[in-house]
């Protein structure tokens, strides 16, 4: 059937018994306990989901299969005359749990290349929408035009076993996947330049080539692209994009269903448009200090008015991590080697000198650093990419490889439909006078 899948059956089925074990002999242990505010506010720090392909640290940053951002950029395979990691190699090792080899890379690339063609019909579901649309609009009714193609959809209406649900999961999946850079790049282009679109080049790996479909032809992009789509794969299954593929997924809605309904929840504010909100809120400032290079000072003071005015710095703070997200520190690098001098890239660099301290001051967040959506968006205005608008479907492009991965464990493992117990506010006030119990059902 292919390496990468042999091999998922055989560490699926492992793990599957290994869990099984878990189940039986520690089922009914006590892994944390709940508290009032926690359930009222977006259930923070409560350990409710299983998640294999990453796991998220307060200090360390996210790790995938337990490997950190540097780790995976010294350790995954390079397209050839390249530096940073493949993503084809991170999709490899976190459906499989090990580092791949570079000829397991190139096995990936060439599923990937072999179905990669996209309907017709799907471009013209996009064309039907107006140009004014947002991009991840389009995007998401692309991937619900897709929906046509499912594998999983067929097989079930025919009768397929349960225990064999995930094989049609991965080939959605896989089919997904390869046809998600000609989809965003269409869309890209349609949108933003006038509809002058570029074919794909069956010879470039997967990112390499959506960089082409863009229409930079610049290396350093291409490396950007390949750096930008691993570093974004995974965040556990806690985030609203994972989650939500997840929860959707847990219906057996199949790939394409799923994956829209995360995207749908990445593009929101508060979860994948940050990116687009922190460039924006550069671009505000420089055009209110009436400069393209602010000093130190005037962020300071640019900043305290931001404060001031009961918003928040965007780019800054997570709910998890409780330091500099090593993404950033990962973006940072590659804006060091390859545009020291960018303008607005130092700006980004002033900021996070000056922006920690100012938090800190004030006392109110658990977390003054900056995360990824901080530093990635002046990357892409360094080549041109200006459309602040369009960052987000980077975003999901990346974040596919995470949650379509996790989709195909969750029907290996035979996953149960997720239906956690509410409660109202007039029963938690009982139960704070002793009246009515409102855990369990």
């Amino acid at each position: 059937m292919g390496i990468m899948k042999d091999r998922f059956i055989e560490k699926s089925t492992t793990v599957s018994a290994e869990i099984k074990e878990l189940l039986k002999e520690h089922g009914n242990k006590v892994i944390g306990e709940v508290t009032l505010s926690q359930i009222y506010q977006g259930m923070r720090g409560i350990t409710g989901l299983v998640t294999e392909t990453s796991l998220l640290d307060a200090q360390e940053g996210i790790r995938f299969r337990g490997y950190s951002i540097s780790e995976l950029q010294a350790q995954l395979p390079k397209a050839p005359g390249g530096s940073e990691p493949l993503p084809e190699g991170l999709f490899y090792l976190m459906m499989i749990g090990e580092l791949p080899s570079e000829e397991e890379v190139n096995h990936v690339t060439n599923i990937l290349q072999r179905r990669s063609h996209v309907p017709s019909h799907v471009f013209a579901a996009i064309d039907a929408l107006p140009l004014n649309t947002h991009p991840m609009t389009m995007f998401v009714v692309g991937v619900m035009a897709l929906q046509t193609e499912s594998y999983f959809q067929k097989r079930y209406a025919e009768g397929i076993n349960k225990k064999d649900y995930w094989l049609p999961v991965y080939d959605d999946s896989i089919v997904l996947l390869s046809r998600l850079p000609r989809i965003a790049a269409y869309i890209y282009r349609r949108k933003y330049k006038n509809g002058e679109h570029i074919q794909p080049n069956g010879l470039l790996d997967w990112a390499g080539n959506f960089a082409h479909m863009l229409g930079y032809p610049d290396e350093s992009f291409k490396e950007l692209m390949r750096l930008y789509l691993t570093i974004h794969a995974d965040h556990e299954g806690g985030n609203v994009s994972a989650h939500t593929t997840h929860l959707v997924g847990s219906a057996l809605s199949d790939s394409y269903l799923a994956y829209a309904a995360g995207m749908n929840g990445l593009a929101g504010p508060l979860h994948g448009l940050a990116n687009q909100e922190v460039i924006k809120w550069i671009f505000e400032m420089q055009n209110q200090l009436n400069t393209d290079a602010p000093t130190k000072e005037q962020i300071v003071e640019y900043v305290k008015g931001t404060i001031s005015a009961g918003k928040v710095v965007p780019g800054y703070g997570h709910a998890v991590l409780r330091k500099t997200d090593p993404r950033f520190a990962a973006l940072m690098e590659f804006g060091k080697k390859h545009m020291p001098n960018d303008k607005l890239v130092n700006t980004v660099w002033n900021i996070y000198e000056v922006v920690p301290p100012i938090l800190q001051q004030l006392g109110k967040i658990k977390n003054p650093w900056p995360n990824v959506d901080a530093h990635s968006g002046a990357l892409l205005v360094h080549y041109g990419m200006v459309e602040y608008e369009f960052y987000t479907v980077l975003f999901a492009l990346s974040r596919a490889l995470g949650v379509l991965t996790s989709l195909c464990w969750d029907r290996a493992l035979g996953f149960s439909i997720e239906r956690p117990k509410s409660v109202t506010t007039d029963a938690v006030k009982k139960w704070l006078d002793g009246k009515e119990q409102i855990w369990g059902e």
